[in-house]
């Protein structure tokens, strides 16, 4: 029986072709140095778990090094296959969309050197026991002792236009509401997506809870989760006989580094299957019937690599970006069957059925 990749120590020795191999940590990029710096402590775990590969990450926007950058690095080593890992939780617009069409701009300029582009990291046990984690973290360090059956849990997720992706901060929270017995839990959102976190927490507090803890369902720190935390506060400050706990978000625990290096794995060792049955762009999901087989195209051209809040000196707030789906600027997303060619025969890990030039294999 073959075991379990999780169960399989990582950082195995190179095979006799790994020297032309090496991996692409994908970041979605802030103007926000705080989370720029937490994903560059996740990418030195990845380095970590994989020894045997050369490893360099980039951003999708705002920051630098961009994704081209990255990939421009690993080509300079004399890397030929590049395995490219999406930093990011869920299979939203960035990766079924904006990283696609970079890493498959990147080979149309470079044809000596193949991406294959890994899964995001999705819902899995190990997440969920980091998740399990941080809220244990956050329990311990309040002030008071209240039973987990008189606590109600909300997720908080980014929120996106894609209903698949939003749909999975539901699971999540299902999931930590029965494995960890609360009493009851709900979910909210950053933005784009309903309830918002003020409107959450105020429905919340008419459900009789004790206490109530907010977890940013989060890899990094950046605007949007420093502003959940404000908006807790505030509707805190407004129901003092509720106790609100704030959990830290996932940052680089073990277990989230173990799952990043896994998803480079899966690419060499067999089809990373991204779940696409639910993909907006592939089939008619309900209310998102036009957006089927939309364009392809990335949509940060206008902020790639154009500085940090370090850089300009000041805060940018959000700037129309704080859900980085671009759901509203009227233009399209994924030209899922328009490219002219089978998707079928790409065995590039999504093997979505779609016909988006994710980078082959």
């Amino acid at each position: 029986m073959t075991p379990d990749i999780a169960e399989r120590p990582l950082g195995d020795a190179p095979t006799s072709d790994s020297d032309s191999i090496g991996i692409m940590v994908c970041g979605h990029g802030s103007r926000d140095v705080d989370a720029l710096s937490e994903f560059r402590f996740v990418a030195e775990g990845i380095k970590a778990r994989l020894p045997h590969y050369p490893i360099e990450s980039g951003y999708l926007e705002f920051a630098r090094p961009i994704i081209r950058d990255g990939l421009d690095a690993l080509k300079a080593k004399g890397v030929r296959r590049i395995l490219a890992v999406p930093g990011m939780l869920f299979a939203a617009t960035h990766v079924k969309n904006d990283l696609p069409w970079e890493l498959n701009s990147f080979m149309a300029d470079n044809p000596g050197v193949t991406v294959n582009f890994g899964r995001e990291l999705g819902i899995e046990p190990r997440l969920l026991r980091a998740c399990a984690d941080r809220i244990a973290e956050a329990e311990a360090a309040a002030t008071t002792t209240i039973a987990r059956e008189d606590t109600l849990l909300m997720v908080v997720g980014r929120g996106t236009n894609d209903p698949d992706a939003n749909s999975n901060i539901s699971k999540i929270a299902r999931f930590l509401w029965e494995g960890m017995g609360f009493g009851w839990a709900e979910v909210a959102f950053s933005g784009v997506a309903y309830p918002s976190v003020d409107a959450g927490l105020k429905r919340a507090t008419r459900l009789g809870y004790k206490r109530i803890i907010v977890f940013p369902y989060f890899l990094f720190t950046g605007i949007l989760v420093k502003r959940i935390y404000e908006q807790t506060r505030g509707v805190a400050a407004l129901f003092p006989e509720i106790d609100f706990v704030e959990a830290p978000y996932l940052r680089d625990h073990p277990l989230v580094l173990d799952a990043f290096a896994d998803r480079a794995r899966e690419i060499l060792e067999g089809p990373p299957a991204m779940n696409c049955q639910l993909c907006k762009y592939r089939t008619q999901v309900l209310g998102y019937e036009a957006e089927v087989g939309a364009k392809q195209e990335g949509h940060h051209h206008h902020v790639r690599g154009v500085g940090t809040d370090a850089d300009h000196g000041h805060d940018h707030g959000d700037h129309g970006h704080a859900h980085h789906d671009h759901g509203d600027h009227g233009h399209a997303h994924h030209a899922h069957d328009r490219h002219g060619h089978d998707h079928n025969a790409h065995d590039h890990g999504h093997d979505h059925g779609h016909d988006h030039s994710h980078p082959h294999r």
